[in-house]
């Protein structure tokens, strides 16, 4: 079998654990598999190597901030090469350059498009464990770039999909996907296996087990993941189309507080107005997600959407830019807000739903500031100082602590 392994940062943070993942690989390595590991950065590295860039430049350039960032993944791929020596085994550590994973342009958040298999395959034809760098890639400039918070997820399902790998596996410091994180909601219960379609919207919601990017690759190819803790031997969760266990009305609870609300008040009330704000912000590669369009008044209207933190200074500087162009009377942005969402296939053929996630918030005399729905999710903008005892309560109100059919 060809298995690909991917384990986050916190699972190589400390030699010991470097260690303990090297032994974990050498053990499936040693039954005559063919292993391919991906690796994040040790711990905090990203999050530092980002505090170090801002030390030198309040705004470093795209560019050479993934130049910068790349370093710690080669750090890491380096670390359990040696690993892997100590232990007796012949491994090899490369890099995106190395292998020639091609993304976009991008800097910052790159998309992959190929991957050359050609030196992979050639290592593990050779009976070594293939040590791979996640989260970047190269561009046609041969220039590194990076593919968002989360990438290395991305890089072992498209390097899964691409040597037709039998198995991916997505080692973190949870032992699978849970009705909702268990920090913040003690009673939430591991899931045995969920959806493609329902793990894509608990991650890019703000489930932060899986990328959503890796997700939608999963989906898109066809290869079955599967979440497991790299701490323990626990079964973990599996992702794939079909699930076969008993189906509950929701499968999750997520909060995302990386998301802040732009509000453009004073729009003209007439036809492509919303078009032109949202082409601006697609142009610069902005994402929004959770949209609220008011009834037009007095010839008026106003526009809220959310967007992640990160972007949502460069999205009020590209609205400002193009005033003229919009012809809007006043521009706010809230930084205090956070989404929290329910999602579950179970929803679309039980109404009431939605209701019962309000109710819950009502109870807890939580305010609503923006709703947006799908056939799988509901999702609401709330205060950020109220997310966590939204979350418990709706988790409550569907008693997803326990085991249950709809």
């Amino acid at each position: 079998m060809l298995i690909v392994k991917k384990f986050g940062g916190t699972s190589v943070g400390t030699p010991e654990r470097i260690m303990n993942v090297a032994r974990r690989c050498v053990e499936d390595y040693n039954k005559g598999n063919d292993i391919v590991v991906v690796l994040s950065a040790m711990g905090k590295t990203t999050d530092d190597l980002i505090k170090l860039a801002h030390e030198v430049n309040p705004k470093p350039p795209k560019r050479e901030l993934d130049m910068l960032m790349t370093t710690g993944e080669q750090v890491s791929v380096a670390m359990m090469g040696m690993a892997m020596d100590a232990l007796g085994v012949r491994a090899v550590s490369l890099n995106a350059y190395q292998i020639a994973m091609h993304t976009t342009s991008t800097y910052g958040n790159a998309r992959l498009k190929r991957i050359d298999r050609e030196r992979i395959l050639h290592e593990l034809e050779d009976r070594k464990i293939v040590i791979v760098t996640g989260f970047q890639g190269i561009n046609k400039y041969d220039d590194y770039t990076t593919l968002g918070r989360g990438g290395s997820d991305t890089t072992a399902v498209a390097l899964a999909a691409a040597l037709h790998a039998d198995a991916c596996e997505i080692y973190t410091d949870v032992d699978g996907v849970y009705t909702a994180d268990p920090r913040i909601v003690p009673t939430a219960r591991k899931l045995k296996e969920i959806t493609y379609d329902e793990m894509l919207d608990l991650a890019t919601l703000g489930a932060g087990v899986l990328h959503n990017r890796s997700v939608e690759m999963a989906k898109k190819y066809g290869v079955k993941l599967v979440v497991r803790s790299s701490l323990n031997y626990s079964e973990g969760t599996m992702v794939k189309e079909e699930v076969t266990v008993e189906r509950m009305l929701i499968s999750g609870v997520a909060i995302d507080k990386n998301a802040d609300r732009v509000s453009v008040m004073g729009l003209k009330d007439r036809p492509g107005v919303a078009f032109r704000l949202f082409d601006v912000l697609a142009k610069a590669k902005i994402n929004v997600d959770v949209i609220l369009q008011s009834i037009g008044r007095e010839g008026t209207k106003d526009i809220s959407f959310t967007c992640e933190d990160e972007y949502v200074d460069e999205a009020v500087a590209v609205i400002e830019a193009n005033k003229a162009r919009l012809n809007y009377e006043s521009l706010s942005c809230d930084k205090n807000v956070a989404k929290v969402s329910i999602v579950g296939a179970g929803m679309m053929s039980n109404p009431g739903v939605a209701a019962k996630m309000f109710e819950a918030l009502y109870n807890e005399d939580i305010n609503i500031n923006m709703i947006s729905t799908s056939e799988i999710r509901v999702t609401v903008l709330i205060n950020e100082d109220d997310c966590e005892r939204a979350a418990n309560a709706i988790h409550e109100a569907f008693d997803l602590g326990r085991t249950h059919a709809m």
